[in-house]
């Protein structure tokens, strides 16, 4: 059990743009009730505030440990894994799993690695670009005809099914943990730069290339010495081009 509260408490849950302070403390009492409790918010509209306290109701240092951020970037740029939670299919979106499935392959993770979870506005969730910036889709099961969920009641059935998935018997992953996510963002900054030099990508008609090419380094998840190869490849690129 220790094992299983440890790897938990090394979940990130992330709110980007949260409005209702009720909510950012409604998800904190979520959290703390499966034994998650690193929370992440970014750009909130009103943190901290005396309604999230009286909503965290006995969860206030997960509030007071919260760290905030100004970008979704900066808030996962140390994670190995983002998962973002969408109630609506998206086009080309990253792969979708149900929320027990994610949770399962979480559970799965190397110890070494750092899993995040994204959840979007209350109004709009999250936009493409924020998606594009996570490795699967995760939407939980519901109504077809009425799917939204409240923000915090998302929150609790997320981090319950996460609770489940370290229980159960597994082995868990080892092996070289995938590159954070703050690395692959510099890697994709540097492989669209070389490839507007070299003429592959039209910077005036990207159309969809640079998210399809993330897409399929999402799928792949290089670790850091991988990654370091690849740019090591970009840069001779750049060098040959400079001759």
């Amino acid at each position: 059990m220790k094992n299983v509260m440890q790897r938990l408490r090394a979940i990130r849950v992330v709110l980007v743009e949260p409005s209702h302070p009720g909510n950012v403390g409604a998800a904190a009492r979520a959290m703390k009730t499966m034994g998650l409790g690193e929370l992440a918010l970014v750009a909130p509209q009103r943190f901290p505030h005396a309604e999230a306290t009286a909503l965290a109701s006995g969860a206030a240092d997960i509030l007071q440990d919260a760290a905030v951020y100004e970008t979704l970037e900066a808030a996962v740029a140390d994670c190995t894994l983002v998962v973002g939670s969408s109630a609506r299919a998206r086009r080309l979106a990253v792969p979708p799993h149900d929320a027990r499935t994610a949770a399962l392959r979480v559970a799965g993770l190397a110890p070494q690695e750092r899993p995040a979870i994204v959840f979007g506005r209350e109004r709009t969730g999250l936009t493409n670009a924020e998606l594009d910036r996570c490795h699967w889709l995760m939407q939980i099961p519901a109504n077809p005809a009425y799917s939204s969920l409240n923000l915090a009641a998302a929150v609790q059935v997320v981090c319950y099914e996460l609770r489940m998935a370290m229980s159960a018997d597994g082995a868990t992953a080892s092996g070289e943990a995938p590159a954070p996510a703050g690395d692959m963002e510099r890697f994709y900054e540097h492989l669209e730069r070389v490839l507007v030099a070299t003429g592959f990508l039209d910077p005036q008609a990207p159309k969809l290339l640079m998210r399809r090419l993330r897409r399929l380094f999402q799928r792949a998840r290089p670790d850091r010495n991988e990654v370091n190869i690849l740019r090591g490849i970009l840069t001779s690129v750049e060098r040959l081009r400079q001759r």
